[in-house]
């Protein structure tokens, strides 16, 4: 009777620190890929977002279509809307992107809103008793106080971007999501186990970090609680 190998590769075991050892270059660059793909998209999304929720505040009838049709894009499946956006972008890393940034707007432009909507008009008032224009009271009074809900928005969205980014691997731009489907594809548990323990560490850091840059840019809500 033949014995089992001693190599946990070999055993195709799911946790195997050979697998960490003999594949670091590999798992590194599909981290790096992930980050850039997932950050690159928040990044876009939020510079779009931020004047579609100040449009909509400013002006009351828009608020309805921007919402609307931000919805519709986060309703319509991954692999639908990578597909709309192939003959735009053809294979490459810029559709991915494509995508997660209009998954975003959602997020992203509903949070701002609920912010900017939630600044009381009597301070708006207050700021104009004391000679604010438009454009000062926008960023003097009415970000900063929606700062809460726009970062809210912000963990939401980049959260879920590093889920989506792993179906970019259908086009070859999924960051780990490539580890995950090559390993599924041949049954490599080790691969699939890391890439995806990866994809939640990532996440959840990003969560942190997020949460961090909050509490440090707000700090009045700290001192309420």
């Amino acid at each position: 009777m033949t014995a089992p190998p001693d190599d946990c590769l070999a055993r195709n075991e799911w946790i195997c620190g050979d697998y960490l050892s003999t594949r670091r270059e590999i798992l590194l660059d599909a981290v790096v890929q992930h980050l850039q793909l997932t950050s690159v998209s928040v990044l876009i999304g939020l510079a779009l977002a931020l004047p579609l929720a100040v449009l909509a505040r400013r002006w009351g009838w828009a608020a309805g279509p921007v919402l609307a049709v931000t919805t519709i894009l986060y309703t319509i499946p991954s692999l639908a809307m990578f597909s709309l956006l192939l003959p735009l972008y053809g294979l490459s890393a810029t559709l991915v992107i494509a995508g997660l940034v209009l998954y975003s707007l959602t997020l992203l432009v509903r949070n701002i809103l609920a912010g900017l909507r939630a600044v009381p008009e009597e301070t708006r008032q207050a700021a104009r008793g004391m000679g604010y224009g438009p454009i000062r009271i926008l960023l003097a009074v009415e970000l900063p106080l929606a700062l809460p809900a726009a970062m809210a928005g912000l963990r939401i969205a980049m959260v879920s971007a590093v889920s989506l980014v792993t179906v970019g691997a259908i086009v070859g731009f999924g960051g780990l999501g490539n580890l995950i489907y090559s390993g599924m594809n041949t049954y490599f548990k080790a691969q699939v186990l890391t890439a995806s323990v990866l994809c939640v560490v990532i996440a959840v850091a990003a969560d942190l970090l997020l949460l961090g840059v909050q509490r440090l840019i707000t700090p009045w809500t700290r001192a309420r609680t």
